[in-house]
């Protein structure tokens, strides 16, 4: 393996192997504690591998992380009804998941600015590993209270897991490649869900019963577990550098005091951003729809995981096509912003129009009824459901790369956009509450679809004066700085050194 020096400290500290674990790396502006490899670039073969502390190195690691807590969350969620014949404890279990979570998560910025997006965010994983221990335990004993206090201990968690994660995907990436770093991470974390719907297919394909069996459960808490303690294995936000030698905007000194009035700022400062707020919460809101109304009500459990499959692979694609979209240079930022609402627009006419046709063929009370016969993958008229179920996976992924892009497009500053994620996900998780509690008192199927229908459509209309007139080209480094007590020299570029970088390179 080769290995190339990077610019992000003097050549004599790169030089210096075995430094001490506390020596310092200092540039011209913050000093960077750590060992000198975590600065450097590798090269294995003509693959070429960032630095430990880069921000595309840092993203993998947490969109890993990601991969195996909450992308086995979302395999076992895309069953419908946590992998059960019946959802009401799968769906009382969201409620408090989503109960808590909505709590946590709007007040989640203020923890990770706080305690550092490592813990925060290694904190977060443990919630992952208990709830779907949780299921496990109720498809022997069937104890529905386990279940129930998992989902609000995992609500806790994932608040915080969360909202890390948000901070770290729109806050480490330069401007101009935002879109690409949130496809990335969405792309490798919805790998996640499509690995881990091929366990319940795998064991289940020879079945057409309601339930999965205990080694579903097994194989989901083993891989959660790997993603909790993966965290750890991350840099301090403070040591990250990227390839011009920029760094991100931080407090060099929070404290809860500082934290929580920095919570109560961002909402004086940046009051705008109340208008996103009705896409957050539309957001999580048509999960319980795709998953208990469409795929659990219709499809046996191993249609139910091939669906899974492709749901799931159907939002790889849509992050790619978005995500690189969203990062076209030969257009204005403030251009492109404009663009995709018109994108999302059309796409939620024509896909949710689709879906308003399919689901006009059955209710409730038919899928309810005792002797209903699931439909199988052989089953004559499959493909057309299964194509929408697609289109379903396909944009959900474009509305939450657009949401995150639109968010990383109004500011670059760490500690903000920490909040900013805080504010998505609460908001996101309290909808997500509330529909899950709408299904489990039972309404009719094709008031879950209007709502859904409804809230996205009505949403992109509150979003769009936003859209017009605060997303611009670029913010000022001058503007970012302050939300922080850092310096403007702490956190520029270092001249010259992102040529320096793809020279080397």
């Amino acid at each position: 393996m080769e290995t190339t020096n990077e610019k992000t400290a003097p050549s004599a500290t790169i030089a210096n192997a075995g430094a001490d674990l506390h020596s310092s790396v200092h540039d011209a502006g913050r000093s960077l504690t750590g060992k000198p490899w975590i600065y450097r670039t590798r090269h294995l073969g003509p693959i070429r591998i960032p630095a430990y502390a880069s921000p595309s190195f840092q993203l993998g690691l947490v969109a890993i992380v990601c991969f195996l807590c909450p992308g086995m969350f979302n395999a076992l969620s895309g069953l419908g009804g946590g992998g059960q014949f019946d959802a009401t404890t799968a769906n009382n279990a969201n409620v408090a998941v989503n109960s808590t979570f909505s709590v946590v998560g709007f007040f989640a910025g203020t923890f990770a600015n706080r305690m550092g997006i490592k813990l925060t965010l290694s904190l977060g994983g443990i919630g992952y590993v208990i709830y779907v221990a949780s299921f496990l335990s109720y498809n022997r004993n069937q104890n529905a209270g386990f279940p129930i206090f998992a989902g609000a201990l995992l609500g806790v968690c994932a608040g915080l897991l969360w909202c890390a994660q948000g901070a770290i995907m729109m806050s480490y990436p330069p401007e101009a490649s935002k879109g690409r770093y949130i496809s990335w991470f969405w792309m490798i974390f919805n790998l996640g869900a499509v690995l881990g719907s091929l366990i319940p297919l795998g064991q289940n394909i020879h079945s057409s019963s309601g339930n999965v069996n205990d080694g579903t459960y097994i194989g989901f808490m083993v891989l959660t577990f790997c993603g909790a303690a993966l965290a750890w294995f991350l840099v301090d936000a403070r040591q990250v550098q990227r390839a011009d030698g920029s760094h991100v905007v931080l407090m060099k000194h929070p404290t809860w005091q500082s934290e929580l009035l920095g919570l109560v700022e961002t909402l004086k400062t940046d009051f705008w951003v109340i208008l996103l707020f009705p896409m957050f919460f539309a957001s999580n809101w048509f999960y319980t729809y795709h998953f208990n109304v469409v795929n659990l009500a219709r499809f046996n459990v191993r249609t139910r995981a091939l669906n899974g499959v492709l749901y799931w692979t159907s939002q790889i694609i849509g992050a790619y096509v978005f995500g690189y979209a969203l990062d076209i240079s030969r257009f204005r930022r403030s251009a492109r912003a404009k663009a995709a609402w018109v994108v999302l627009f059309v796409i939620t006419m024509a896909i949710w129009g689709g879906g308003y046709a399919w689901q006009r063929e059955y209710t409730r009370a038919e899928t309810s009824a005792e002797g209903y016969v699931k439909m199988d993958w052989t089953t004559s008229g499959y493909v057309g459901p299964m194509f929408l179920y697609m289109f379903y996976g396909f944009y959900d992924a474009s509305w939450q790369t657009c949401v995150y892009w639109f968010m990383g497009a109004l500011t670059n500053n760490g500690r903000k956009l920490a909040n900013f994620a805080g504010f998505y996900k609460g908001i996101q998780s309290a909808g997500a509450a509330i529909i899950f509690r709408i299904d489990a008192l039972k309404v009719p199927f094709m008031n879950e679809f209007a709502s859904c229908w409804g809230l996205l459509a009505g949403s992109l209309l509150v979003a769009l004066p936003l859209i017009l007139t605060k997303v611009r080209d670029t913010v000022p480094l001058e503007e970012d700085i302050k939300f922080s007590d850092e310096t403007i020299e702490e956190v520029m570029p270092t001249p010259g050194q992102d040529q320096e970088e793809r020279k080397l390179n």
